[in-house]
């Protein structure tokens, strides 16, 4: 199993970014999606969780603001990000939690795509 983002950048502040993972690979089904940050010098962090049945959370700092979705015939979560500030900047992570064999998940990360807003 591969996970595999896309759609980071520079963007200045109050600029909007769409990032794309998809899942390939041996995929039975998927449960929750997800994204994840680390800035430098931080730990990594919760963004945004969506659940199969589609329930949603997001970290404090970025409600309002960011949108997390999915196409699960796609196997693909997506974070819109909107009005984007210079702390946003960090590296974001997809994770998924996947089983490739009936009642069996494994937790999943994809390989990082970097995100820079200039203030």
């Amino acid at each position: 199993v591969q996970l595999q983002a896309s759609g980071g950048g520079l963007v200045q502040a109050g600029g909007s970014l769409r990032l794309s993972c998809v899942a390939s690979g041996n995929i039975f089904s998927i449960n929750d999606m997800g994204w994840y940050r680390q800035a430098p010098g931080k730990q990594r962090e919760l963004v945004a969780g969506i659940s199969r049945g589609g329930s949603t959370n997001y970290a404090d700092s970025v409600k309002g603001r960011f949108t997390i979705s999915r196409d699960s015939a796609k196997n693909t979560v997506y974070l819109q990000m909107n009005s984007l500030k210079s702390e946003d900047t960090a590296v974001y992570y997809c994770n998924a939690d996947i089983s490739q064999y009936p009642g069996r998940y494994n937790d999943f990360w994809g390989q990082g795509t970097q995100v820079t807003v200039s203030s």
